[in-house]
Formats: C-alpha cells, structure tokens, sequence
C-alpha cells in the first residue's frame, strides 16, 4: 500500500582502519542501482498475466534504473496482479484508504498518478495508469539510484521491513534467469539461493553467522545484517559446508578456482594487493551470467552487480567451498 511520500533518514557509519572483516577502504558512496533485471524467469511467465508483464517491463524502460521486476513484485503482494477480490483492488477502497491494483492512496495518487492508456484521465482502478504510476513514486524516492535507496524507496510504498524484504525476494524470483545460471553443482546453487534471500538486508560491520542477520560491532553495532563474509558463511552453511567468519581466511576454505571455470555459489575475493592473499578485505558469491550477490560496504545492503564491477582492479580469484565439516 503506498503511504504518502516523505523522507527517511539513513544513517552514515565511518569506515574503521580494521581489515579483518569486510571493508572497502572508504566511506561508503551511493549504491549503483542493482543489477536484478533480465527476461522473466520461469516464474515470472507462469504467474505474471501477460498483459500485466508487458505493462511491468514498459513502465520500467520509462524508468531507467528501476528494473521491472520491481514493479512486479509490488503488484504481486499488493494485488496478484490485480486477481485479488479484496476489498479496494477493482473499486472502492480498502480500510486503509488504498485502491487499485498498485494499491494507491487517494492523496498519493493525485500526485503520482499517470494516464498511461491514454484514456483522457489518470486512473488509480487502471493496471496501466497504476504501473506507470507506482513506477513515478517509486522513482521519486530514490528507486533509480539502487542499493540502499531502492529499499527505502519500496519502504515508502508500504513502511515495514518484511514488506521490502518481501518485495525484493519476489523480485529476484521473477528474474532468477537474469542472476542465477543453471546449476552446474547442487551445494553452490543452494548457497547462491540462500545470499539471493536476503537481498535489501542492511550492511552491518561484523554482522551474520552461520545462522542468519545479526547485530554487528563498532559501527555495525546497532545494525541487524551481514557483512560480507558473514553473508558468504551464511549462504554456504545452508548448503552443509562450514567456513571460517573472516574474507581472508574463506579463501582457503576450498581449491582455487580459475575465472572462466566459475560456477553458482563459488566464493570471489577482492584484495589492496590482488597478488598478496592477506590483503583480502572483500567476498561475494558468484551467480553466474557474471554477477554476483554480496553485502557492499557501511551504508549499504546485499544487493546484485556485475561481477568485479568498480572492484576489477582489487579481483583475487575464486574458490569453490569443499570442506566436509558440518555447519
């Protein structure tokens, strides 16, 4: 449901001279916007009506950053696109004033609405005005530049965390085929899937093990997330394997793998010095389709980028988890 626009504070934590954990070196910058978008998965097209996916996909290219299914995760848990027979999706509203299949406030829509049938008038009860409209709002609040602002950005339509992280995970589902390669090995595929949960969690400097998001220390302390290396535990302990808490030392927690080998799931590290393992200050799982899903930086949150990306210059190689020790 979308609650009026406003401004959402995020707080900006210095980065510490320590290199045990996850770091990158410097305050953290605004996120690029995550590379979550590609064709419809498999899902997206058994669960998405085809004029609604139409709609979802033209509405983003009006939106360049905001990826389309985005959009279609919103008007999955507002509405099932818009199949929904619940009080306000086809007429009236709900007892909290929303209509439509984007689930717009009266108040919202006057400001975010668009006619996108070309009907003469912006309707909230149109599929179309409503994507494009739900598209304009969520750009308006900082959708388009990714990271951490795309999760405030779906925050403002509905303000609960486990609305994002809903959104998000829907999101990754209906675009799995643009992240996820096909499965080459079973464990890997599993850890991969178990980072892809999490995606829009809150970076948190020493936060994660094996069991989930945790509160971290120093400036990660009043934050429930993961850092890097806190992911990547996570991730692969969902898989059976046990690896050790810090990025420098996960390195060793598998043989090497050459880059044009990688699969789903292998470990990719990023060092000050690429030729010297002991300056590894970064982790992230690779997906296939070169991408990855990491935990970024202070400020920030697990999101999905090109493989490398800006870190090109600081890539160490990879690993391949194998150790047989419980999680």
């Amino acid at each position: 449901m979308v609650k009026p626009a406003a401004c959402a504070a995020t707080a900006l934590f210095g980065v510490p001279l320590l290199i045990v954990l996850c770091l990158t070196g410097a305050p953290a910058s605004p996120a690029a916007a995550p590379d979550l978008t590609g064709e419809p998965s498999a899902e997206a097209r058994r669960d998405i009506p085809h004029d609604y996916l139409r709609w979802y996909q033209a509405a983003a290219r009006t939106t360049p950053g905001l990826g389309w299914n985005v959009l279609a995760a919103i008007g999955k848990v507002e509405s099932d696109h818009g199949r929904s027979r619940a009080p306000g999706v086809r007429s009236g509203e709900n007892s909290a004033g929303a209509g439509g299949p984007m689930q717009f406030l009266a108040a919202t829509w006057a400001a975010y609405g668009v006619d996108a049938d070309h009907d003469g008038r912006a309707n909230r009860y149109s599929a179309p005005d409503a994507i494009y409209g739900a598209g304009r709002y969520l750009a308006a609040n900082g959708a388009t530049q990714g990271g951490r602002h795309l999760r405030r950005a779906i925050w403002q339509y509905n303000h609960a965390d486990w609305y994002v992280r809903k959104v998000l995970d829907q999101a990754a589902r209906y675009a799995t085929s643009a992240v996820l390669a096909p499965a080459v090995g079973g464990r890997g595929i599993i850890a991969a899937r178990a980072a892809l949960h999490w995606l829009g969690t809150p970076y948190s400097w020493g936060g994660g093990t094996a069991a989930g998001p945790t509160y971290g220390v120093a400036q990660g302390a009043h934050t429930r997330g993961f850092d890097c290396s806190g992911l990547v535990q996570y991730a692969w302990a969902k898989a059976g394997i046990h690896l050790h808490r810090v990025a420098a030392d996960q390195y060793n927690d598998g043989p090497h793998v050459p880059r044009a080998a990688l699969q789903p799931g292998d470990l990719l590290f990023f060092a000050h010095n690429p030729n010297d393992p002991a300056t590894i200050h970064h982790v992230g799982l690779y997906l296939g389709n070169n991408r990855m899903v990491h935990a970024p930086q202070t400020g920030d949150v697990v999101r999905v980028t090109r493989l490398a990306g800006e870190r090109e210059h600081e890539y160490a190689g990879a690993t391949r988890p194998t150790n047989p020790h419980p999680a």
